[in-house]
């Protein structure tokens, strides 16, 4: 890939003197037009060591708007870091709508270095390059820009900036870097035209600059810079949607079967045997979340279900065989501004625990598969992307060595109405029926579908889903502690 780059390109500092305040002009007002239009933005700058990646940060930092504009810098993992799922890092540091952040350094970065030491073979670094693919794509797909540099130096150019360094007297982080790197140049430029090739793609092409005159690879940055911008801004003025047209409605399909009509609500169990298994699983919980405390084993727990299921009471009896410094429960409810102005899985990602802790999530991502597709909360497109999105999601979870589960409480319909009209004559439970609830019930039709397409899509062997028949609260919390300890156990 870096055969066909120009390199020798030269540019007078008379002519970037003339050129350059039209283009700070042209892309502050670039910038500002982005955030009225709620394009988040990432730039990658890579590279050549050597070849002036933090000049070129620091000239984009004097250009933009600082107020809207994060530099992150990605060095050596932090203990924090080590102990999450390697994407943690750059989820938490994806700018917001609206926003610009330039990432020195990335998810590239330990990819290539690693198969360029033979710390990883081919099969795991092709792997790494797919996962970033689908990771961009998915990030492209939610309207966000990413424009991706490589400043390159050829081996002469670098040793010269080298040598040059050494003379003047440096002797900074960076140029002990340059040096350790230089020696290892062919293996270096092998592997990352590998991965430029299989990252290059439509929505996330990759600029090769020729970094070779600092002032030609300034200019050329921010020439592209701008152009990446205007075409960002063309792409969503074409995408606003057209008025909606007046849909006829035929006659209602009869509804399909589904996996929530396999499932047995008769199931239940006597108050004798609940309280004997219920400390005897509570019991057997706090031995392993020690267990798993103490071998480093993280572990999150969705809990999704209807409204009324029982899904509260099943964590507090979850929770109760727990030590309360060992988890955090987070309760999932309408995202806040914060968190629109992100991708949809940004907030989860956020509370995914360290190694032996764990996370329980009432409610979850599968919201956007649920009550986002059936009140039309996200496009249609955006919900089927949603099945890949989470897939992906979860399996980069497990394949950190995460315990996942998955929980759906189920309950009928008429067991839903008793319940509701429980809590509105329950003094104490009156706060747990809103007006919203009511209205979900009128869409359990849809609902039901939502739910087999999420079971039919998202059920993987590596984080599979547990019906749990809910119509009896005491059979529902035994089988959500059997599945939670039988999962652990299995783990450790």
């Amino acid at each position: 890939m870096f055969e066909t780059a120009e390199l020798g390109q030269r540019l007078s500092k008379a002519e970037f003197n003339d050129r350059e305040p039209e283009l700070q002009t042209r892309l502050l007002a670039l910038q500002y037009q982005l955030k009225q239009a709620g394009i988040p933005v990432v730039v990658i700058i890579s590279g050549v060591e050597g070849a002036g990646k933090g000049g070129a940060v620091n000239r984009l930092n004097a250009w933009l708007d600082t107020r809207e504009l994060e530099t992150r810098t990605f060095f050596d993992e932090t203990d924090e870091e080590r102990e999450r799922p390697r994407f943690w890092r750059f989820w938490r540091a994806l700018p917001a709508r609206g926003r610009t952040a330039v990432m020195f350094g990335s998810w590239y970065t330990h990819p290539i270095i690693d198969r360029a030491y033979d710390r990883i073979d081919d099969a795991a670094f092709e792997r790494m390059l797919a996962r970033i693919a689908d990771f961009e794509q998915m990030l492209t797909a939610d309207g966000m820009l990413i424009v991706k540099f490589w400043f390159h130096l050829s081996q002469k150019a670098q040793r010269k900036r080298l040598k040059e360094d050494e003379k003047a007297g440096h002797k900074s982080f960076t140029t002990a870097l340059i040096k350790k790197f230089a020696k290892r140049y062919d293996d270096f430029c092998n592997v990352s035209a590998r991965a430029l090739g299989a990252t290059d793609t439509g929505a996330c092409p990759w600029h090769i600059i020729d970094a070779g005159n600092r002032r030609y690879r300034d200019l050329t940055t921010g020439e592209v810079l701008a152009q990446a911008f205007a075409q960002a801004l063309e792409r969503k003025q074409a995408a606003a949607p057209p008025a909606k047209a007046a849909r006829k409605r035929g006659p209602k399909a009869p509804r399909k079967l589904t996996v929530l009509d396999r499932v047995d609500l008769e199931a239940s169990l006597d108050d004798e045997d609940y309280r004997r298994d219920l400390d005897k699983y509570q019991r057997r919980l706090g031995e392993l979340t020690w267990k798993a405390r103490q071998q480093g084993v993280n572990t999150v727990a969705v809990f999704e279900g209807w409204d009324a299921a029982g899904k509260g009471g099943a964590i507090r009896r979850a929770t109760k065989g727990m030590d309360a410094r060992q988890y955090q429960t987070i309760s999932i409810g309408a995202p806040s501004d914060e968190e629109l102005a992100h991708h949809y899985l940004w907030r989860f990602w956020r509370h995914i625990p360290r190694s032996g802790y764990v996370t329980i999530y009432d409610r979850s991502w599968y919201g956007r598969v649920l009550v986002e597709r059936v009140e039309a909360f996200a496009k249609e497109e955006a919900w089927r992307r949603a099945y890949g999105e989470i897939n992906a999601f979860e399996e980069q979870l497990t394949s950190h060595g995460v315990v996942l589960l998955k929980f759906w409480f189920h309950i009928s319909k008429d067991e839903q109405l008793r319940r509701f009209k429980e809590r509105e004559a329950t003094p104490w439970k009156q706060y747990k029926i809103t007006d919203e609830d009511w209205r979900n019930r009128k869409k359990w039709d849809a609902y039901v579908e939502a739910v087999d397409d999420m079971v039919a899509h998202t059920s993987t062997e590596a984080a599979p889903w547990n019906i749990i028949p809910g119509n009896d609260k005491k059979y529902a919390r035994v089988a959500v502690l059997k599945a939670f300890c039988g999962r652990l156990r299995a783990a450790l």
